[in-house]
């Protein structure tokens, strides 16, 4: 650094520079700069010199104890999804019969004026109209049965006679589509149909504000474990079924949400979903238990039944752990079932003989596994 000469300054401006104030003054002003200088060097080096400190949140523990997972049987899914769909006649049906070489028997011979299709319409009391025979009941019978019964309603007639049923139009087949569709009501179709293609027929599913975990099939006036996420959502064509006609598919809404609470709470029963979602503490509180005071009830061993179509999870979670802000919170879902034990509960099974009064008397709320698994029985 170059030295400061006074000699070299004019003398008229000397004198300004002689008070010790003033000096001090610049000296400190440079000093100061160097400085700045340097911190900006040293910011410009490498970063590794002066790592920042950035606190990561805490994660609290899961509350979950133990899971394990269930499924319906292969026999049972066969016999209840995947069985042969065979048709019955019903009203508003059309079929032909033809007697081999007796045209005046057979049916028709002119075009039935009412619908310009051939054929005997079945009636809403299930009854078609026949040359020599007259009404025949025949709603609830298949083609083969019919003809079986007509070859033997008219060998009384004619010697061995040649009887031949064909079903013309099916225009009993309908199907109820249920919540939420575009076009939800009382459809009808020429034929059989699966769940999406009848589904198809409603327009389709407004799925913002559909349950999926709580859709069903009604068949035979039970439920079906058909999984409408993996139908609809991961096409799953193992879930899309052949219906019988008079199925009913529905789609609930999200505000239609339930869990279901039991045990050692006040109000035992279903606790609604608000804005589609309900945690464990939110459940057992509108069920009527004071969380902030602990009861006897086992609160560290509360189990939850959840499922949907042929599979059930079953959990064992600590809401004490939850309470004590130890642990995360637990979020129920759709269907969800919740039980409080009032004393240690020592296996699963022992928990399902507790609960099987309460889960009686709101079946038809039900999931379709959690009916199939423990009540049809």
């Amino acid at each position: 650094m170059q030295s400061f000469d006074k000699n070299r300054v004019k003398p008229t401006l000397w004198p300004a520079f002689q008070g010790r104030g003033v000096y001090r003054t610049v000296l400190a002003l440079g000093l100061m700069s160097a400085a700045l200088s340097g911190c900006a060097i040293m910011t410009e080096g490498p970063k590794q010199a002066y790592p920042r400190q950035v606190q990561q949140p805490q994660t609290l523990p899961s509350a979950v104890l133990s899971r394990h997972e269930d499924h319906l049987s292969h026999a049972t899914m066969e016999r209840l999804l995947h069985q042969s769909i065979t048709y019955h006649l019903g009203a508003g049906d059309v079929v032909s019969v033809s007697v081999y070489l007796h045209p005046d028997l057979s049916i028709p011979s002119p075009m039935t004026s009412t619908t310009g299709l051939s054929g005997a319409i079945v009636t809403n009391d299930g009854n078609i109209q026949l040359p020599l025979l007259g009404v025949v009941h025949v709603a609830g019978m298949t083609t083969t049965q019919l003809q079986t019964r007509l070859t033997r309603l008219y060998a009384q007639y004619v010697i061995d006679p040649k009887v031949s049923v064909q079903l013309q139009v099916a225009h009993s087949i309908r199907y109820y589509l249920l919540g939420e569709f575009i076009k939800p009501g009382l459809v009808y179709s020429d034929r059989p149909l699966n769940v999406l293609e009848a589904m198809a027929l409603g327009g389709s599913v407004n799925l913002t504000d559909a349950d999926l975990r709580g859709a069903y099939v009604v068949q035979d006036g039970r439920k079906l474990p058909v999984n409408f996420h993996k139908l609809i959502l991961a096409g799953d064509l193992q879930q899309n079924i052949p219906l019988k006609t008079g199925d009913t598919v529905l789609i609930p809404s999200i505000t239609t949400m339930r869990a279901y609470v039991f045990g050692a709470v006040n109000k035992a029963g279903p606790v609604p979903f608000v804005n589609g979602r309900l945690s464990l503490l939110q459940a057992l509180s509108d069920a009527g238990m004071n969380t902030t005071n602990l009861t006897t009830a086992r609160l560290s061993e509360i189990r939850i039944i959840r499922s949907e179509g042929a599979t059930g999870q079953f959990y064992v979670v600590d809401a004490r752990r939850i309470l004590e802000g130890k642990a995360a919170p637990f979020y129920l879902k759709s269907g969800d079932i919740v039980y409080v034990p009032q004393t240690t509960v020592s296996s699963w099974n022992q928990a399902i003989l507790l609960l099987l009064p309460s889960l009686q008397a709101i079946n038809q709320l039900l999931n379709p596994f959690v009916s199939i698994k423990f009540l049809s029985q």
